[in-house]
């Protein structure tokens, strides 16, 4: 009985496919990499909690909530532009939030989190945590990206 454990466990381990040497989040590779102490380096506490531990800033506290000037909104970790400022609009949510991303720039995953399954939305290029997207927003879409501002850096038009 226990040579037969032993082959079928040998079995499964030889047949699950390899992990990443560096495996971001849910085992990804991002073309952006830093280690943790280069992510606590370039970051504020408050911005490393949310962009690298998937937490929440407070609502109404991002000076981007308010920002209504063009431009384009880049992911603090890696510059990257990720939403364009034609698409953001006042959610009443108090987090900067937007009806759609530029194209190809975030990725996303179930979020489990809260008792209740949501849509994680993160930067394509190295990984940060932006907010999550909810099906309640308004046309086109019908989306609501609704983002950290400390996962953001707004760069005027």
């Amino acid at each position: 009985m226990q040579r037969r454990h032993f082959l079928t466990t040998t079995l499964c381990v030889l047949a699950a496919p390899a992990t990443p040497v560096f495996a971001g989040k849910a085992g990804v590779i991002y073309a952006v990499t830093r280690s943790e102490e280069e992510w606590r380096q370039m970051l504020t506490d408050l911005q490393f909690e949310v962009m690298r531990e998937d937490g929440t800033e407070r609502a109404y506290t991002s000076p981007l909530h308010d920002e209504t000037r063009d431009g384009t909104y880049a992911c603090r970790g890696c510059a990257q532009a990720v939403y364009a400022s034609e698409t953001k609009y006042d959610s009443k949510t108090g987090w900067p939030s937007f009806t759609d991303n530029i194209p190809g720039a975030i990725g996303t995953k179930a979020d489990r989190s809260l008792f209740a399954t949501r849509t994680e939305c993160h930067c394509a290029r190295c990984g940060s945590h932006l907010g999550h997207i909810f099906d309640d927003g308004p046309p086109p879409t019908g989306k609501r990206h609704c983002i950290n501002g400390v996962s953001l850096v707004f760069r005027p038009a």
